[in-house]
């Protein structure tokens, strides 16, 4: 009686089919079909916007906040891709979302809206005073500036001049000494915190920048740096001749408080 060894059928694997350079082929071509797979998916990332307003700079984050106690107040953000400082020659980068969160928050604060001079006398120089505070917590300071509608001016259409100072040298850009009780006309001295360097003392006046002339608005407060409760006091001052038309004057004083980042 014969006994037959049953054989075993195995099937060949790629790498027994394949030479070596049909394998890398292989290799390959399995390699590009999955990063085409991988190229068709689509791109998520947060784009948050509305018809009303768009964030930018959006970023999904492990955890972020503004825990406190009654010792102290902390910001923070975690997760967020490579934020620090970054300097080298020439350059400093600060990267992240506490660099952009100040701890000076940008303010501007006028003492009081309304200024009255109240009833002027031929030669005898009428004043009033307000306040200017200003905090700006931003690497790039900020800066105030200022002008008027136009002069200031009757009911009747009758001007106030701007003045020009005792020796005709001031404007709206350059200060000049003004005591004179028979030089005539509306200026306004600065004196305080951030103060252009022209105001020497509280003698020095200019004119204020006029609009309706198509004059620039001047600067009249400025820092480079973080600043807080900086103060300035503008003292408005008018005096008049005896030929002035009797009338109510007016104009409007604009001021824009531009903070820089």
């Amino acid at each position: 009686m014969k006994t037959t060894k049953e054989q075993k059928t195995t099937r060949p694997s790629i790498n027994s089919i394949l030479p070596r350079r049909g394998k890398l082929l292989w290799f390959w071509l399995l390699t590009a079909g999955w990063l085409s797979l991988i190229s068709s998916w689509p791109l998520l990332a947060v784009n948050m916007k509305s018809e009303n307003y768009r964030i930018q700079w959006g970023n999904i984050n492990l955890g972020s906040g503004q825990p406190s106690s009654t010792n102290y107040n902390l910001g923070l953000t975690l997760g967020q891709i490579a934020p620090g400082l970054y300097t080298g020659t020439g350059f400093k980068v600060r990267a992240g979302f506490q660099y952009i969160h100040s701890i000076i928050p940008f303010s501007f604060q006028i003492s009081k809206l309304a200024i009255d001079l109240g009833t002027l006398t031929p030669q005898t120089p009428a004043t009033d005073n307000q306040t200017l505070t200003v905090s700006a917590g931003g690497a790039g300071g900020y800066q105030v500036l200022a002008f008027e509608a136009h002069p200031l001016r009757s009911e009747a259409g009758v001007d106030i001049s701007d003045t020009t100072c005792d020796n005709g040298s001031c404007d709206e850009t350059t200060a000049g000494v003004w005591t004179q009780t028979t030089t005539y006309g509306f200026g306004f001295n600065i004196s305080g915190d951030d103060i252009p360097s022209d105001f020497v003392d509280n003698t020095y006046f200019r004119q204020f920048a006029d609009q309706e002339a198509g004059e620039s608005a001047q600067i009249i407060m400025s820092n480079s740096g973080v600043v807080k409760q900086a103060q300035a006091t503008v003292t408005f001052k008018a005096n008049i001749s005896a030929t002035q038309a009797a009338g109510n004057y007016r104009t409007n004083i604009v001021y824009l408080a531009v903070p820089s980042y």
